[in-house]
């Protein structure tokens, strides 16, 4: 017979943690008496972190007698006591190989249907002082799991636990957990899984990816993405530099050992890293703003006020100079397909896109293109005329070019002319082949705001690609998703780091990425491309994603122990090792920085 143990409270409280301020309600005591289950939580109880715990299908947490002894044994622990694993309810019975995602129990007035295993996070290790036990919860197969209430009533220690229903699928928590958390899955139960009504909407979104994945695999990489990969930084020597409005100049990079360059994505990025500078030296991303395959790369640098590498570039590069480049990356990339395609930019956020419509412009597909682009003028207008003859040649191209500063009288005279003229040529233009007729082009003096771009007429099913000032692409993307395009055909790139992902952590002013404090260290030299910092490693650190913290740099985590791969992140070159293997490895090319230390020069996409 299964027994309700102990029924566990606590509300949610700040805790000191690595300099740092947690709100987490993993601190629970057993209370005396009847305590009354509501739909969310216990009276008396609450959680910290409603993003990963808490909600209706994550009321109540479930831990188990007989997994307090395992773990008082194999921990060598005599201090673990009810409530230590922040569960609300310890019960002498369901174990987690037994009990199923759906079963129904009842225990006093109040009946609960199991939804999902135990999420995964550092604050269980942080509660027993240890750090690892997030990963151990998960390899030993004891997670513990969480109850949806039924109906609500009262509860108390002593009850005894009546199973109601038994879950459709037959799969148990601890086998839930390790189809998503360990590898070798099996197809049929990810599908048997998702067939189950009780599975929590997060854990089956998860599972729905697996599938997705696994009917889908990606494609195995060409010869030429291989070789585009060189490791670390190489030589590329400047050709050439154009200037394209007063503030933005493109540079054409060349090998230097005359063998072809590889052919990079349209949409991918370059890091480029100057030497003979401050120490570490800086590092910077530029979007390539080239075709695909040409025998160069090109990148479009705007000379920011206080920037230090676009300074460079704009008063001390010449042709000849040697800049050094690591391979391109980046998966902001023209996906190929037959939906409209809609290329959406401000500023100097135009170089990835414009080498998008190079690649449509060259393969002259059936698909219609909007181009849809923001400068402050005609002046800081950068490839008007480039992005207007690829547009030609494109049937059924749309143009729509906004100038965020009024026009003066001038510049209005010749908005006019070039409208006027744009009659005229649409009227000699009857009857002609419309894939050889210019582009529809309108020209609009104010920002585009969502209202504006709602009048476009965008398609439905178009795919979006979306560059330019965050704020921009935040504003934009949510009226794209209001207007009915679905998530998934909107993809954007932000220059920067990414936003952070860190359950638990009270909010602090946000600092720019800066050397680490105390004495540099002596190891490899670690690069976090996105953030422009170069930091030699020191054994001070537990891995990366702690260097990263020193620097202040936006990281993203959960368990800290290589288990949830929140924190996995493109390995642009390098080798690393991991402090403790991770349960599953990430795909090849990306790393887990949260149990990863580099063993050779390492250039990390943070």
């Amino acid at each position: 017979m299964a027994t309700l143990l102990s029924v566990n409270v606590g509300m949610p409280k700040d805790v000191s943690w690595q300099g740092r301020t947690v709100h987490t309600g993993a601190w629970k005591e057993p209370v005396q008496g009847p305590r009354m289950v509501r739909r969310l939580n216990i009276d008396g109880d609450g959680q910290g972190d409603l993003e990963g715990h808490g909600g209706e299908n994550r009321a109540v947490l479930v831990y188990q007698l007989e997994s307090y002894r395992y773990w008082r044994e194999h921990l060598d622990r005599d201090d673990l006591r009810f409530g230590h694993f922040g569960e609300n309810f310890t019960v002498d019975g369901l174990p987690d190989d037994e009990v199923c995602i759906g079963d129904r129990y009842r225990m006093g007035e109040a009946e609960f249907e199991v939804t999902q295993p135990r999420v995964t996070c550092y604050r269980v290790g942080m509660r027993l002082g240890l750090p690892a036990m997030a990963s151990l919860l998960v390899a030993h197969h004891r997670p513990g799991f969480y109850l949806r209430v039924i109906t609500e009533g009262r509860v108390r220690a002593g009850d005894e636990i009546i199973r109601t229903r038994t879950g459709p699928g037959a799969l148990s928590v601890a086998d839930i957990d390790a189809l998503l958390y360990l590898p070798g899955r099996d197809p049929a139960k990810l599908r048997t899984a998702l067939s189950i009504p009780a599975l929590s909407p997060g854990w089956r979104q998860s599972f729905h990816e697996l599938v997705e994945a696994g009917d889908h695999p990606a494609a195995p990489a060409q010869p030429d993405e291989e070789t585009a990969r060189w490791p670390g930084f190489k030589p590329l020597s400047v050709a050439r530099i154009v200037p394209e409005t007063p503030t933005v100049s493109s540079f054409y990079l060349e090998p230097t050992d005359r063998r072809p360059l590889p052919a990079a994505q349209p949409g991918q990025y370059l890091a480029i890293r100057v030497t003979g500078g401050p120490s570490p030296a800086p590092v910077r991303s530029y979007s390539l703003s080239s075709a695909p395959g040409t025998d160069s790369y090109r990148i479009s640098v705007k000379r920011e006020a206080h920037g230090l590498v676009s300074t460079y570039l704009h008063t001390e590069v010449r042709p000849g100079t040697l800049l050094d480049v690591a391979s391109p990356r980046g998966d902001f990339v023209l996906v190929e397909g037959k939906n409209p395609v809609v290329l959406l930019s401000a500023g100097i956020g135009v170089t990835p896109v414009l080498a998008m419509l190079h690649r449509l412009a060259s393969h002259r597909g059936p698909q219609p293109v909007w181009w849809i682009h923001t400068a402050r003028d005609r002046e800081q207008h950068a490839f008007a005329v480039e992005a207007r003859g690829l547009l030609a040649q494109l049937p059924g191209a749309h143009q729509h070019i906004f100038y965020t500063a009024p026009p003066d009288r001038a510049e209005a005279h010749r908005a006019g002319t070039d409208r006027a003229e744009a009659h005229r040529a649409e009227a000699d233009r009857a009857g002609t082949d419309r894939a050889e007729a210019e582009p529809q082009t309108r020209v609009t003096y104010g920002h585009l705001v969502p209202e504006s771009l709602a009048a476009l007429g965008i398609p439905a099913d178009a795919d979006v690609y979306l560059c330019g000032p965050e704020s921009f692409m935040t504003d934009l993307g949510k009226a794209l998703r209001e207007s009915g395009l679905p998530a998934d055909g909107i993809h954007s790139e932000l220059f920067g780091a990414r936003a952070p992902i860190t359950p638990g952590i009270a909010a602090t002013a946000a600092t720019r990425p800066h050397q680490p404090p105390g004495p540099p260290g002596s190891g490899p030299l670690v690069t976090f491309t996105r953030s422009g910092i170069s930091v030699p490693w020191s054994p001070d650190y537990n891995s990366l994603l702690e260097l990263a913290e020193a620097c202040d740099i936006p990281t993203r985590w959960s368990c800290r122990t290589g288990v949830c791969h929140t924190c996995v992140t493109p390995l642009v070159s390098g080798d690393i090792d991991y402090t403790a293997p991770p349960l599953e490895p990430p795909e090849p090319g990306d790393v887990l920085i949260c149990c990863a230390t580099p063993a050779t020069e390492v250039l990390v996409d943070l």
